[in-house]
């Protein structure tokens, strides 16, 4: 028999340490754990008082199956990190304030089956393919600024968020010229009306010498 550093026992059962039972929030549903290994590979913080944003680090956690981290504070982006945890098959953000955009990496996270990102300040597209096409609506509802599949909101804009305009064939230098060309053919325009109301007048007043 051993001793936790916070002073909970820990018992030896086969070839592990355990902890006493918690219950556990797992893929929306309460789920009693009698035997909790040390090396856990969920994590449940929900319904704190947490503030701040999610750190970066996070990605490092490559055992991880489960985070749930909703009914917080939470601000700032969602990590592309999170996109590093191969494992994870639940993710729950809900509840929090988070912004930005939803991370394309996800897409690659294939073992995922259940996300919640409801009720934030997210914005832009929300990325398509592997289990993203499995999601509903519901993971998503709360969020003025999302759109796409599967909501009902349709983007307008189709180009991804950050990327700079896509300028036409041969690159900036063709795009000002557009703009130039453009320009001088209008002030070109302009000024052939004016000299024509010009010589008009003149003939008109050449008329009475």
């Amino acid at each position: 028999m051993s001793t936790h550093q916070d002073g909970s026992e820990m018992r030896y059962m086969d070839q592990g340490y355990y902890q006493e039972s918690i219950n556990a929030t797992i893929k929306g549903l309460e789920t009693p754990l009698p035997k909790i290994l040390v090396i856990l590979t969920t994590i449940d913080l929900s319904c704190n008082k947490f503030q701040g944003m999610i750190p970066d680090v996070i990605g490092e956690l490559g055992s991880l199956e489960g985070l749930n981290l909703s009914h917080n504070n939470l601000k700032g982006h969602m990590p592309s990190s999170l996109g590093k945890l191969s494992e994870l098959e639940w993710l729950d953000l809900s509840s929090n304030k988070l912004s930005g955009t939803i991370p394309s990496k996800l897409t690659t996270l294939t073992f995922l089956e259940v996300l919640n990102v409801s009720s934030n300040l997210l914005t832009g597209s929300i990325p398509q393919g592997n289990q993203f096409n499995t999601f509903q609506a519901e993971s998503y509802r709360g969020n003025p600024g999302l759109c796409g599949y599967p909501l009902s909101k349709t983007c307008t804009n189709s180009r991804v968020p950050g990327e700079p305009p896509v300028l036409p064939e041969g690159g900036a230098h063709s795009f000002f010229a557009e703009i130039l060309e453009s320009g001088a053919v209008e002030i070109g325009l302009a000024c052939g009306i004016v000299l024509g109301l010009i010589m008009s007048n003149l003939r008109y007043l050449r008329s009475f010498w």
